[in-house]
């Protein structure tokens, strides 16, 4: 087959074939696969296939939030960026990221912490944002479970799969133990990123949009 003859959503379709072939008996349910695979087409990556954790249920209360307009906060611009617009606009959800804004920078420089833990107070102190997005900053998921544990917030989802080396696969852990009694969406280890928690969500908004 000719790619450079193929329209946009061949290559899609024909990717999504090439992985469900390569990945053989993945043991996924049905819906938690359309996840999981999004995962892999955009990284590329087969280990998400086993990596990935997702709690029980939270295919089912995410498209539920969705469906209810839940605001989204991402912890970065690209994850924003990444997040398709359209397929949330007949779900009324709005998508946020405050890690750039005046009023952040200058919390994170007086209280001589991340701007990512800054926007992340910021996005907790509006009611509207139910549904938090992480997928490059540790501290940000460090600091949601503390807001969690503190009482300030109790998030319909949590989609978190920071990157790196330092924090980020103990922050994920962290989630995954379940203690927070929150629907998540995770993985375990080191890999994860801004395009893959993108992803993830594009998937949720795909199955919100036809459920």
């Amino acid at each position: 087959m000719d790619s450079l003859k193929m329209k946009p959503e061949e290559i899609e379709e024909e990717s999504f074939r090439i992985i469900d072939a390569e990945a053989g008996d993945h043991g996924w349910p049905r819906a938690e696969w359309q996840i999981v695979r999004r995962a892999i087409h955009t990284s590329a990556d087969f280990e998400y296939a086993q990596s990935m954790v997702l709690s029980e249920g939270v295919v089912e209360k995410a498209v539920a939030a969705l469906k209810s307009g839940a605001g989204i906060v991402t912890d970065t611009n690209m994850a924003l960026s990444g997040i398709s617009k359209h397929r949330l606009a007949p779900l009324g959800c709005r998508v946020t990221c405050h890690v750039a804004d005046p009023d952040v920078a200058t919390l994170a420089q007086s209280a001589g912490i991340t701007r990512s833990i800054a926007a992340m107070r910021k996005g907790v102190a509006n009611p509207d944002n139910r549904i938090f997005v992480i997928g490059n900053a540790p501290t940000a998921l460090f600091e949601l479970l503390r807001l969690i544990e503190t009482g300030a917030v109790k998030p319909a989802l949590i989609i978190g799969l920071p990157v790196g080396f330092v924090g980020a696969e103990e922050s994920k852990n962290a989630l995954a133990s379940g203690s927070h009694d929150i629907p998540f969406i995770t993985n375990i280890g080191r890999k994860g990123g801004s395009n893959v928690a993108a992803a993830v969500v594009n998937a949720l908004a795909i199955l919100a949009t036809h459920a």
